[in-house]
């Protein structure tokens, strides 16, 4: 019987028939120890079994907490045989986790969709329960997978519940329940069955606060000794009534829980072997079973309650502890197992164990258990006597903290290196992940210089840590390391088409750097991943749109055939970019929401704000003025240029044409280099507005910059453009001409229709009325069709001026796929390719049945009923 805890049952119980209902869901259940959760979780796995529900349970143990995937072991071992089912690269990832193999896995939240995938796969037998319990001792890998696929459940039957301490464990974005304190009446229903007096029972109720366990354990404990009681706090109390009834045990007992609490995963043969050679064994463990304090099966030892435990362990002396990790040590068959007990039984520096150490952590590593690689490096470093090999393992654990998203402790991890060691081969090696974090602070043209410093002192480091710079130093704003970076690498005969043509271009020389970018984007298009990067960034700076949205495709069917979960925001953003210059506006709010999900579910916070740069330029185009604004609000430094460009387009498209050319004066600066490719974008702005204010002079610079810039690249969009705005300023047809047949070559719809709009005002102001209304009618057909509302407007203004009576405002008809939801707009595209359910799960890192669930949701809004119908649609 659980009192006082009907609000909690209840939002439980409305869970789990969610799930059996088909609406995935996921809980947390946060408080105090004591308080009940345990109480609460084995009623609801009660229920569930009872109603047919699959149930898996993990429960995190303290000793365990730095163990690479030790919670996901436990919680998976009994659905092993269900691996085979899941696409290879999440199969081979949770092998690797089971230990079935070790091959490397290359991103830390492809196991996290491999537990999504495997549970919705065992919810397609029916609906699954999976309960987690002390989710503050969960290993990092281990919450990381869980909370992955926690965030993303939505239609595969499976319901999540963990419970945790009040600290440890955040999980942003998951509904949280605290289980309140037991009130008196409830108080007093717990204590019925322990007869206490009245008064005894008054003062249990008093100093236990409302705590359950407490209730339980203080009545029992002031039933047998009524003078039991120091005033501390209820878990303090708690604890001394187990030391106090541990105490009590004989002193091979006593040795016996202190295996079990040391050993922490309940492997009897495991502590059975150990304990042997301390003199210990079954039998010593009957009076513990007996009080009531842990439960023995043929395989287990499980504490009645993790606070047992904790008794038993800090109970001990030292020395007795020692002793007991090294016993589990060196009976452990499992070299992880091992590698956890050494350095609890090593109290000064040992090489041996610390090599054993560094092993289980590149084992780690490769299983991308980050956050447990970098603490097993850090304890090597503590073992190490030698104190170069101590600040290599330190540097590789700071490697490894940057690597599980930890930028702060692996700041903190280099300044411990730096510190150990003056010689510049050991700042060498500290230079990438010192530099990494520095970046990610804010700290770029310092993150620059020091890649370039290290590089001077140690030349035998190689081009990447140079290439590196480079792209710290243009992302800074910071010339200088860049020429430097591409003096360097040409003098080691390593010379880098693209950060060549970056160093020509911060000194404005477009007419060298942009054939060097040019001979970027060949190299890379056949060449490695880290080429095809460079290749990307490279058709971007150039103006290419063609060749950078292959290569963004590219790189996101890249990300998804590989699982490469924490690169795909990044990967999804570009892609985005590109579909809003072709005027693909669904298919780009698409590839942002998707972004913004994943790097929400991953914890990737500012990539989710500098993603609002792209829905703030359509928001722009299509007058959404408020959308604008708020989007623009949250983007952070690094997307300035990005967000006052937004705002900007705003302002032009209104006529406040002065608050459109100061703001995109200010965003400019000194060193537009680093936005080079969405500043030479807004020149066309900047000009525009000038000229509108009857102050051409004041874009006369930034024009200049963008002529030499087009001619340079030769892209017809950049030459149109160009074209366009010569003849605003000069006023000559022929520029537009030659700006109307450039469009027909190039992939901007919202430029070409802003061209086709000025050059109709400027022939309806030369009284050619028929040709300016031709003009104006293909503008107005291109803003319609992205919904550019008040340049739509303009354009219709500018017909009726010119003598189309027949012209009005119109509703813009409707496409159907703006009745999908950006994921359903995705889902239904690969479904109408022919991708089967499953395949569909497998890119869009969604389980099989919410993709079904997309396509059901889908169907009736696009009038069809089967991906056959589906197939016949025009979905572009």
């Amino acid at each position: 019987m659980l009192y006082g805890r009907s609000t909690e049952l209840a939002a439980l119980d409305e869970l789990t028939a969610g799930a059996r209902e088909g609406r995935s869901g996921a809980l947390v259940l946060r408080g105090e120890a004591g308080i009940g959760k345990t109480a609460l979780l084995d009623r609801t796995a009660q229920s569930a079994s009872a109603s047919g529900m699959r149930v898996l349970r993990v429960t995190g143990v303290e000793p365990e907490a730095d163990l690479a995937f030790g919670g996901l072991v436990q919680l998976l071992w009994p659905v092993q045989d269900r691996l085979d089912g899941l696409p290879e690269p999440q199969a081979d990832a949770l092998r690797a986790v089971l230990g079935a193999t070790r091959p490397p896995t290359r991103d830390r939240f492809l196991t996290g969709l491999a537990v999504l995938t495997l549970l919705a796969d065992l919810a397609e037998q029916g609906p699954l329960l999976c309960l987690v319990d002390d989710a503050q001792w969960l290993d990092q890998a281990t919450s990381d997978a869980l909370l992955f696929a926690a965030r993303r459940l939505a239609a595969e039957q499976v319901a999540m519940v963990f419970a945790t301490r009040d600290e440890g464990f955040a999980a942003p974005g998951l509904t949280e329940l605290r289980p309140s304190r037991l009130d008196t009446g409830d108080a007093v229903s717990l204590l019925a069955d322990l007869g206490l007096p009245p008064a005894l029972r008054d003062q249990v109720i008093a100093e236990s606060a409302g705590n359950p366990l407490a209730l339980i354990e203080f009545g029992a404990a002031r039933r047998d000794d009524p003078g039991s009681f120091t005033p501390v706090t209820v878990a303090d109390r708690v604890l001394s009534s187990y030391r106090t009834q541990i105490a009590a045990l004989p002193e091979k007992t006593r040795l016996a829980l202190l295996f079990a609490a040391a050993e922490g995963r309940g492997d009897l043969p495991l502590q059975m072997k150990a304990a042997r050679t301390l003199g210990v064994g079954l039998e010593d463990l009957e009076d513990a079973e007996r009080a009531g304090l842990i439960q023995v099966t043929e395989s287990t030892v499980v504490f009645r309650h993790p606070l047992i435990g904790t008794a038993a362990y800090q109970g001990a002396v030292l020395a007795r502890r020692i002793a007991v990790h090294q016993a589990l040590a060196d009976a452990a068959d499992d070299p992880d197992c091992r590698a956890r007990h050494l350095p609890l039984a090593t109290t000064s520096p040992d090489d041996e164990v610390a090599s054993e150490l560094v092993a289980a952590a590149e084992r780690a590593a490769d299983r991308s258990a980050y956050a447990a690689a970098s603490l097993l490096h850090q304890q090597a470093a503590r073992l190490t006597p030698d104190r170069r090999a101590q600040v290599r393992r330190l540097t590789d654990a700071a490697t490894c903290a940057l690597n599980a998203g930890h930028a702060g402790q692996a700041r903190d991890l280099a300044e411990q290196a730096e510190r150990s060691s003056p010689e510049p081969e050991d700042l060498a090696r500290l230079a990438p992940v010192r530099a990494a974090v520095m970046f990610e602070s804010g700290e770029r043209r310092e993150a620059a210089r020091l890649l370039l410093r290290t590089h001077a002192a140690g030349p035998g480091l190689g081009p990447a840590i140079l290439r590196t710079g480079a792209t710290y130093g243009w992302f800074a704003d910071d010339a200088d390391s860049v020429r430097e970076a591409a003096e360097r690498l040409a003098s080691l005969g390593e010379a880098d088409p693209m950060v060549e043509g970056m160093a020509h271009l911060v000194d404005d020389d477009y007419a060298r750097g942009l054939p060097l970018l040019e001979r970027a984007v060949a190299a890379g298009q056949d060449g490695s991943d880290a080429a095809r990067t460079r290749a990307l960034h490279s058709a971007i700076l150039l103006g290419d749109d063609a060749a950078a949205m292959e290569l963004a495709a590219a790189e996101v069917a890249r990300c998804r055939a590989q699982g490469l979960i924490g690169a795909l925001p990044q990967a999804l953003h570009l892609l985005a970019e590109r579909q809003v210059l072709a005027g693909a506006h669904r298919d780009a709010e698409a590839s942002v929401a998707e972004a913004v999900e994943i790097a929400r579910d991953t914890g990737l916070r500012e990539r989710v704000a500098w993603l609002g740069g792209v829905p703030a330029r359509i928001a722009a185009i299509e007058g959404d003025e408020r959308r604008c604004r708020d989007l623009v609000r949250d983007v952070p430094d690094v997307g300035r240029v990005a967000g006052e460009s937004a705002l900007s387009l705003l302002e032009l498209a209104r006529g406040d044409y002065e608050a459109a050319l100061g703001r995109l004066e200010t965003a400019a600066g000194p060193g537009p280099q680093r936005h080079m490719a969405m500043a030479m974008a807004t020149v066309a702005d900047q000009v525009e507005a000038a000229v509108r204010l009857g102050q051409s002079g004041r874009a006369e610079r930034p024009m200049r910059a963008f002529e030499a810039w087009a001619r340079a690249g030769r892209q017809p969009w950049a030459l149109a453009v160009a074209h366009r705005c010569r003849a605003l300023v000069d006023g000559r047809e022929e520029d537009y001409r030659e700006a109307v047949r450039l469009h027909g070559q190039g992939r901007r719809p919202f430029e070409r229709a802003r061209t086709a709009l000025l050059y109709g005002e400027w022939l309806r102001r030369a009284r050619r009325r028929s040709e300016a209304r031709d003009t104006l009618r293909s503008a107005l057909e291109d803003f319609e069709g992205l919904r550019a509302v008040p340049w739509a407007e303009r354009a219709r203004a500018e017909l009726r001026a010119a003598g189309d009576a027949t012209t009005s405002a119109k509703a813009t008809a409707e496409n159907v796929l703006d009745r999908l939801t950006p994921q359903e707009l995705q889902v239904v595209r690969l479904a109408a390719d022919g991708n089967s359910s499953r395949e569909i799960a497998a890119q869009l890192f969604l389980s099989r049945r919410t993709v079904e669930h997309h396509l059901y949701k889908a169907y009736p809004k696009l009038g069809v009923g089967s991906r056959r119908e589906l197939a016949r649609l025009n979905l572009v």
